[in-house]
């Protein structure tokens, strides 16, 4: 074990809301009429919205002076943040390694037991997740970027999720079993995913990216595939009965839904909904919310451009039976996980959407009304490192990691 020496900074987030409203609520005239928060110029300045704030919402404030404390540093590209019962963190590191972080800094050698990773460009460890019911039987659930030698085409690796008991002593995981491989392997190094979130029925909710290459593109949009889907699975592996895709010829069973590009959050609502986030080429980064059976187009429609410049495929941003986003970023921030608030800190943040933004450092927090973003505040700016993921503790306060070789797990809170 090795203690982190704890460095506080302040956070000069204590102006008055710029919307008139109560701890960082926008009023119905300012979701209506706000000056929004995003004033850089878009990479498509010639794409509209398909409804009114879709993008560049109003911006919010929160009233109440923030400041954040560095908890604990020298994690290595840290990239999934999950609580455990005890007020523990369990936290990946990229390159393959799991460990617990104390609330006080204290970080954990790295747990032995999980199988080997691809650490490759974008791969690695990925997210982790305790069960629904890890107080009785300890159990986790993770995924990663699983080397694939013996697949076909000279082999490659794609995403998995293995699960294991997590030992009294918190050192290792036992009886290790791999419950979901996404298909098919491929030789690349990007957009593998993939974040985790368990439903209230038990159920698991994966979600995957579309490999990046252009080759790899259109499998987004074939049910053959997993790639660019959100997969929702048992617990164990098996496919739930309802999954919208169950019995149809041709269709991957596991899949909820398709037309993702490199869905890197998800969130489950305190109403059961289910929302996810994924990245945009240079613009187009979305907020889902994610239905059952529904297509979300990529690479078909989509906002922004491409990273060398010019139009995505036809440069089109909507087609009859694809699903547009809730909202989207032009520029990206280039989103991380996500939670809901429902903190008691902040009791005017409850149901917002707090959002880890890998580009723009910093935890975008997004007001919901009605199932559409009235609202945008950047908390965290001072810090300045890649935000990667972020979660409430248990007495309200934020805790968020940040993507860096001297990656930080930080706690921002009220002054």
């Amino acid at each position: 074990m090795r203690l982190i020496a704890l460095a506080a900074a302040a956070s000069a987030l204590s102006l008055a809301s710029a919307c008139g409203a109560q701890d960082g609520q926008p009023t119905a005239a300012a979701s209506q009429a706000g000056a929004p928060l995003e004033t850089r110029p878009a990479n498509a300045p010639d794409q509209q919205p398909a409804f009114p704030g879709q993008t560049r919402a109003p911006a919010v404030r929160t009233e109440r002076a923030l400041a954040h404390t560095v908890v604990a540093s020298g994690l290595v590209e840290p990239w999934g943040l999950a609580l455990l019962p005890d007020g523990r963190w369990l936290v990946t590191e990229r390159p393959g390694r799991l460990r617990i972080v104390t609330p006080e800094g204290a970080v954990s050698e790295p747990v032995a037991g999980l199988p080997a990773v691809d650490a490759r460009g974008q791969g690695g460890l990925l997210d982790v997740i305790p069960g629904p019911d890890f107080a009785e039987d300890r159990m986790i659930w993770w995924s990663y970027a699983e080397p694939r030698p013996n697949a076909g085409n000279g082999g490659g690796n794609a995403t998995s999720v293995a699960r294991g008991r997590l030992s009294e002593d918190g050192t290792r995981v036992e009886n290790v079993q791999v419950v979901f491989r996404a298909l098919p392997a491929y030789d690349g190094d990007k957009h593998y995913g993939s974040s985790l979130a368990f439903a209230p029925d038990g159920t698991l909710f994966v979600t995957l990216g579309e490999r990046s290459d252009a080759p790899m593109r259109p499998q987004a949009q074939d049910l053959g595939s997993h790639m660019g889907k959100t997969i929702r699975i048992n617990a164990d592996g098996s496919v739930p009965q309802d999954n919208p895709f169950v019995g149809r010829e041709g269709a991957l069973p596991e899949i909820w839904s398709l037309g993702h590009r490199n869905v890197q959050g998800i969130a489950i609502a305190p109403d059961g909904a289910v929302w996810t986030l994924e990245h945009g080429t240079r613009g187009g980064d979305e907020l889902n919310l994610d239905r059952a059976g529904l297509n979300y187009g990529w690479p078909v429609i989509a906002y922004g451009v491409e990273y060398r410049g010019g139009p995505i495929n036809e440069g089109i941003t909507a087609r009859e039976g694809m699903e547009q986003p809730v909202y989207y970023w032009d520029p990206v921030i280039a989103p991380g996980g996500m939670t809901f608030y429902d903190g008691a800190m902040f009791p005017g943040w409850r149901g917002n959407l707090l959002v880890a933004a890998l580009k723009e450092k910093h935890i975008a927090r997004l007001v919901l009304e009605n199932g559409r973003v009235v609202g945008e505040e950047r908390l965290l700016t001072d810090l300045g490192e890649r935000v990667r993921d972020v979660a409430v503790g248990p007495d309200g306060a934020v805790w968020a990691i940040t993507d860096e070789q001297n990656g930080k797990l930080v706690r921002l809170a009220a002054q």
